[in-house]
């Protein structure tokens, strides 16, 4: 068979010979696998060492919970601490139904631990279509590249490495939803943009985008304007309508303060002062950083693809806000939302420029696409010192310290079945057998209460008030019952001893 008929095999997603595709179906099972067990490592290396937070582990370990018990997804920790009250379920602070189909893993376990290997597991399966992708577009060295390279790309291992979030589910379905497309199946390219619908509410943006995308290709643009209309229309439905009504606050997120009041007072600022919206984009200066981290996944090759275009609409979101400072640095969880988008973007952004080498009979075309894919696995191992997942080279992540000692025993000390008020990154230890409140400037008179009183601890903005709540709790009647390396344990009940 001669090698440009090998290559187009290769490009439809077939393949030259059955051996051939069994030995990439395992090399691609071991990429899968290992970013699995790195993902996990990463997450419970945090967790033992008591560097998860209630804010927003224990949140989430509640309202699936709540799922696994047939009700609606009620999350405790967040209701009181943010004055919605104790019933309050987590659909009125983001849309996410699709956090119900966790709900049988606690039938196998019940707890936050639950959580982590699941997310871990979902980060790592978005691999896969984007090996498929990959390979139809670049050929199958290309695919076993750049599947690595996302594996290791730092907005995932961020991802893994800040407690759990409805973000685990992205990566996986825009894999799906632009390998369908790719593959021309349009009842399945719907199916996943509906999907994508019940991550979060700002998914319609994503959806949309991808519209916007569809219609300059010839054939798509009916459905690209349904899923323009459909995504907006979701979006605007979710949050103005879903989310309230299940006792939220369609205003609650609102964080675009240097552009306008509200949606109306920023659309004019728009209109009528457009050089505003660009300085906000920069502003601040980490804002441009980010966009730099994620075009480098690619070596910039994303720019040559309009499937860079699907993503457009919320970094708008993220980079235009003005709060929520945790929406725009390269931590946390929110660039997993468009990191497969980014990296499918360079795969095509590559592959248009090797075409237009190749028409012009230029001979390096697949050299070039060699080169980028090695490029883009170097940009992201040379990013794994600056992100979380250098801890698992560092031997002090797995030694327990004074400190941590004494945070186990801390949490030892609090009973099963109690209400307990705990501070934010000791709340996760007692999650999955206590009914967790967070510890925090208001007063609960939750029976027990486990406070740290040596370091700052969210949401108090200082140490001395923390000590204060602490003397405060001792005024009114309860006693220590265990003190040690700035953690102390109270209750109100009477125990023996």
């Amino acid at each position: 068979m001669s090698a440009p008929v090998a290559r187009r095999q290769e490009e439809r997603g077939g393949v030259t010979e059955t051996g051939a595709g069994r030995r990439d179906g395992r090399v691609l099972a071991a990429i899968t696998a290992v970013a699995a067990l790195l993902y996990g490592a990463v997450s419970f290396v945090r967790f033992a060492g008591f560097r998860a937070g209630a804010y927003d582990l224990v949140i989430f370990d509640q309202a699936v919970r709540s799922y696994s018990r047939l009700g609606l997804p009620v999350a405790v920790v967040k209701g009181v601490h943010n004055d919605f009250g104790p019933g309050f379920t987590v659909l009125g602070d983001h849309w996410s139904p699709v956090l119900a189909v966790l709900a049988p893993l606690y039938w196998i376990h019940d707890g936050p631990a639950t959580l982590l290997v699941a997310q871990s597991v979902l980060l790592a399966s978005a691999a896969v279509p984007l090996w498929v992708f990959t390979r139809r577009a670049l050929g199958v060295r290309a695919a076993h590249l750049v599947a690595v390279a996302y594996a290791l790309s730092w907005p995932v291992v961020e991802t893994a490495a800040f407690d759990f979030h409805e973000a685990a589910f992205a990566p996986l379905l825009t894999g799906l939803l632009l390998e369908r497309w790719q593959a021309g199946r349009r009842a399945h390219v719907v199916l996943a943009a509906l999907a994508l619908l019940c991550v979060k509410e700002d998914m319609g943006l994503l959806v949309a985008g991808f519209g916007v995308m569809l219609l300059g290709r010839r054939g798509w643009r009916a459905l690209g304007a349904s899923l323009v209309a459909g995504g907006l229309a979701a979006t605007w439905l979710a949050s103005q309508v879903l989310i309230p009504l299940f006792g939220g606050r369609a205003d609650y997120y609102w964080a675009y303060g240097a552009l306008g009041a509200d949606a109306g007072a920023a659309a004019r600022t728009v209109v009528s002062d457009p050089l505003a919206v660009v300085a906000q984009l920069g502003s601040p200066p980490v804002k441009l950083l980010t966009l730099g981290l994620l075009l480098g996944i690619t070596l910039l090759a994303a720019l040559g693809s309009p499937i860079l275009l699907m993503a457009v609409p919320l970094l708008a979101e993220r980079m235009l806000a003005s709060s929520f400072p945790n929406w725009w640095v390269p931590e946390y969880h929110y660039n997993a939302f468009v990191v497969v988008v980014v990296l499918a973007a360079g795969v095509d952004g590559i592959r248009r420029l090797r075409d237009r080498l190749e028409a012009g009979r230029a001979p390096w075309g697949t050299r070039l696409v060699r080169g980028w894919a090695a490029g883009v696995t170097a940009f992201a191992v040379a990013t794994v010192p600056f992100f979380a997942l250098a801890d698992l080279a560092d031997p002090a992540s797995y030694r327990r310290d004074a400190r941590q000692s004494a945070a186990a025993a801390a949490v030892a000390a609090v009973p099963d079945g109690a209400l307990v008020e705990a501070a934010n990154n000791l709340a996760p230890a007692l999650s999955g057998r206590a009914t967790v409140l967070l510890w925090d400037r208001t007063p609960r008179r939750a029976p027990w209460v486990v406070a740290q009183v040596d370091r700052r601890a969210f949401p108090f903005a200082s140490v001395d008030e923390q000590r204060d709540r602490v003397r405060a709790l001792l005024q009114e009647g309860y006693r220590v019952r265990f003190s040690r390396a700035g953690y102390v344990v109270l209750t109100s009940e009477k125990t023996p001893g």
